[in-house]
This record gives C-alpha cells, structure tokens and sequence, in this order.
C-alpha cells in the first residue's frame, strides 16, 4: 500500500508492520541469509561429512592446506548445485509446503541472482580444485554439479518416478572426490563409499515421498509414491534396504575397515531394516516418517564408524 493511498493512515499497525518487513528483507543480512538458503545447507552438511571421510579413508597422504581447500570446494559445489536446482525448480516449490516458504517461490531472491550465483560459485569451486588439488578431483566436482543439475534436475525429476534411483549418482560422488584428491585415482574402497550412498539415497528418498506424498501430487512430480503406490513403494525401499545393508559390508570385505566398524555396521542394518519392515507390515504413512529421520542418522554414524575405526588401526598399528 502506497503513502498515496487514502485509506492509509501513519498510525495503521498493517502498514507499519509490512513496512517493517520489507525494510528488513532490504538489510545486508537478510540478503546473506537467503544466498545461504538457497545453497541447502542441510543436505551440503551431510555432502561435506561424506566427502571429508573419504579423503580420510583414501590411502596416501595430503598436506592439511590441500585437504582443507579439497573439502571447502566439494562444500561450495554442492552449494552451486542446489542454487542452480533451486533456481529451476522455482515453479514447483510453490505448490509444496516442504518449500513454498524457499527464497525463490517466497519471492524474497530475484530467479537470476540465484541463478548467477550458482554458476559462479560452480566455475569457482572447478577451477580452484583443478589449480590447487588435482585435475582429476576437479574433474569428479565438475561431473558432480552437471550430473545434478541436467541429469537429475533437468532431465529426471520431473519425468520418471526412478529419479532418484538414476539421479542418485551425483549424492555419492563426494567422497570419490574426496579420495581422489588425496591419491590422484580412483580406488576400490572409493567405489566401495560409492555405492553405500547410492544404494541408500532410494530408501532414504523414498521414505520422504511416502509422508509427503501429497507435496508431490500438488508439484505434478512423478516420485514412486504417486506413479506406482504406496504398496510398491514399500517393497521398493526393503529391496534396496537390503541392498544397502550388504553394500556396507563391502569395506570389511575389502580390508578398508576393520571389527569396529563390521560390528557398528551390522548393528545400523539391523536397526534400518527393523524400521523399514515395520513400514512395510502396518502400511501406515507415519511409519515412514521415523525412517527418513533415522536414514539421515544412518548415514551419518556408517560414515562416522569408518573414520573411528580408522583412527583405531592408526592407533593400534603405532
């Protein structure tokens, strides 16, 4: 509402309330807090952990400057990523609760900042992993952000209901990048790392779709959920749970790791696919919630086990 207006008066608490707001949404840091907003910083919290464990794990040895710069850039790629994904999905987040309130459908970020920082912090993050890391880390980021954005979010998302399961590759790419700024290649153990990511994005994900199923009617988003049921959603995700739980063996069966992370690991599968069994036998939509918040932890304490027992064999072999 305008000064002009004549049914405004200075003393109207409306105005002087969406004044206030929109003054404030003006300050220096609101504006950061969107920019920060819009890199997810949730989802790059977990990219970064995974990423830093598998620079941990990589045999060989890295100096402390180029461990750091290799984990700030796999931070700021994964940034760029959900920046540009949050910058092309503007359309769809208005119509879902879980990101309505985003600062693009919210109206409070311009589409191209979003989209223009994105890029740049893209560009950025390559370039210096190529000059400072090596060539093959900046080419796994490089790969990283443009499986993202054009192979899952341009391509996948919005067209077939095994997005997640495809577009899943570039969530495990982050601790290959960080293996490989450490020995230059690619090993077994980073394949390994790999591969428990991937086979554990679809329950994870999955178990999202099934409580917020409705989000994802609403956006028009082919998730499994809305094309194949919830039934067979629920098969779906005890399938790769199983899958899953046998992936985390492999860096026992490897030598990467040792009988604390073996026991840890079992303990986790145990504790996942108990979960997901009881989503299965009741078929009701809230028991998928506590799975999806288990699954975060899940991934996080497998992670946190292969740096602990790594610690333990430095331990006991000085």
């Amino acid at each position: 509402m305008s000064s002009s207006d004549p049914h405004a008066t200075p003393t109207d608490p409306d105005q002087k309330t969406s004044g206030q707001d929109k003054s404030e949404q003006r300050q220096p840091r609101f504006r950061v807090m969107e920019y920060a907003l819009i890199l997810k910083p949730r989802v790059m919290s977990l990219v970064v952990f995974t990423g830093w464990v598998g620079l941990m794990m990589a045999p060989g040895t890295i100096h402390l400057d180029t461990a750091v710069i290799a984990v700030l850039c796999i931070a700021v790629g994964a940034g760029a990523s959900g920046a540009i994904n949050m910058w092309y999905d503007r359309d769809i987040d208005q119509h879902m609760a879980r990101t309505m309130n985003r600062p693009l459908p919210a109206g409070r970020l311009n589409p191209w900042e979003a989209l223009t920082f994105g890029v740049a912090l893209s560009l950025g993050s390559v370039a210096i992993m190529a000059a400072s890391v090596n060539h093959l880390a900046a080419i796994l980021l490089a790969a990283t952000i443009l499986y993202y954005v054009f192979i899952y979010t341009v391509w996948l998302k919005r067209r077939t209901p095994q997005n997640i399961v495809i577009g899943g590759a570039s969530g495990a790419l982050p601790p290959v990048i960080g293996w490989a700024a450490v020995t230059g290649d690619v090993g077994l153990g980073a394949i390994a790392l790999f591969f428990i990511i991937f086979l554990w994005t679809p329950p994870h994900t999955w178990a999202l779709a099934l409580f917020r199923r409705g989000d994802y009617e609403n956006a028009g988003i082919p998730m499994l959920p809305v094309v194949a049921g919830e039934h067979e959603t629920r098969r779906q995700i005890i399938i790769y749970t199983v899958l899953m739980i046998i992936s985390t063996a492999v860096p026992v069966a490897i030598g990467m790791s040792g009988w604390l992370y073996g026991v840890g690991a079992a303990a986790l599968g145990v504790e996942f696919m108990r979960r997901a069994w009881r989503m299965w036998k009741t078929e009701d939509e809230a028991a998928a919630r506590p799975l999806f918040l288990f699954s975060i932890l899940y991934l996080f304490l497998i992670f946190l086990l292969l740096l602990a027992d790594r610690g333990l064999s430095v331990l006991l072999g000085a």
